[in-house]
């Protein structure tokens, strides 16, 4: 039987999460993309974009119109499955152009040989 929520790998997706929140709070190009799985089966669904594969995340992150990111998070949840599986959604309120918008996230992380990487993730803006 699959094991949820592991004190042990709760904290450790959490902590990685709060790596990339930061790096993405930042714009640390290099850690978002440690964080990322390098790979043509990787999906980032954006607020205008649909990214298929490393290299179209890596490409929209090195080219972004708006490189920093602050925001407040809220209700980050961090579910794991087992040892090697794990998904973090969240809530967030940023302001765009003047304007307070709230949104969420959601990733999917895997445990690969070479650590914990995103396999898809998704961003969306609430109706104004």
């Amino acid at each position: 039987m699959t094991s949820v929520n592991d004190p042990t790998v709760v904290a450790e997706v959490t902590d990685l999460y709060l790596k990339y929140e930061e790096a993405l709070s930042n714009n640390n190009l290099e850690v978002m993309d440690s964080l990322f799985w390098d790979a043509p089966e990787v999906v980032r669904f954006g607020l205008a974009e649909n990214l298929y594969g490393g290299d179209e995340v890596r490409n929209f992150r090195q080219n972004r119109p708006n490189a920093k990111i602050a925001r407040e998070i809220s209700n980050l949840k961090v579910v794991t499955f087992g040892k090697d599986g794990a998904t973090v959604t969240l809530e967030f309120r940023r302001i765009i152009n003047g304007v307070e918008r709230f949104g969420r996230q959601s990733q999917t992380w895997y445990r690969f040989t070479e650590g914990w990487k995103v396999v898809s993730a998704h961003v969306s803006l609430l109706p104004v």
